[in-house]
């Protein structure tokens, strides 16, 4: 029997061989985010990890009392949604990345249990520094009907590649 094991380099075990530096990405470039349903039990995993305690996210007869189809998703909720680990963005700059440094968002329309949601991340700032550079992105939430609910910002610092 072969020992195969040394063969094998855990630094090397990544989803994209390829990694991207600061003067890699260019404006306009997309990273289009898994869609996710908003279900019951996601609504559930959320107000457990929040400790939120309002019933508009939690009550679906409170919520119909309120004049509202089912229950409301928590601002944070849709938020996550566009988090970049779901998406490429971050194992493309697994060396290059110094951090996540800014994020803002709107909130521009409601979602309801059952509503799904369509996150994407769009470079819309470049801004250069000496050895680094910070990459912003524009994200956005659409549900399934095309309606914007959300749609924020997202910056990173990026380390520019190395002179050779």
């Amino acid at each position: 029997m072969t020992d195969r094991s040394a063969a094998f380099d855990p630094a090397a075990h990544r989803l994209v061989s390829e990694q991207r530096w600061f003067e890699d990405f260019k404006l306009g470039e997309r990273f289009v985010l898994p869609s996710r349903t908003m279900t019951e039990a996601i609504f559930l995993a959320f107000q457990a990890a929040s400790g939120d305690n309002h019933p508009v996210h939690y009550d679906v007869e409170y919520c119909r009392r309120h004049g509202m189809p089912h229950m409301l998703a928590h601002g944070f909720q849709v938020l996550i949604q566009t988090a970049a680990g779901a998406g490429l963005f971050p194992h493309l700059v697994e060396q290059s990345l110094k951090g996540f440094i800014e994020q803002s968002s709107k909130f521009l329309a409601p979602v309801f249990v059952g509503d799904t949601l369509y996150p994407a991340l769009e470079v819309d700032e470049l801004t250069p520094n000496r050895s680094t550079g910070v990459i912003g992105l524009r994200s956005t939430v659409h549900n399934q009907n095309g309606v914007l609910v959300m749609e924020g910002r997202h910056r990173y610092l990026l380390r520019k590649r190395m002179p050779s």
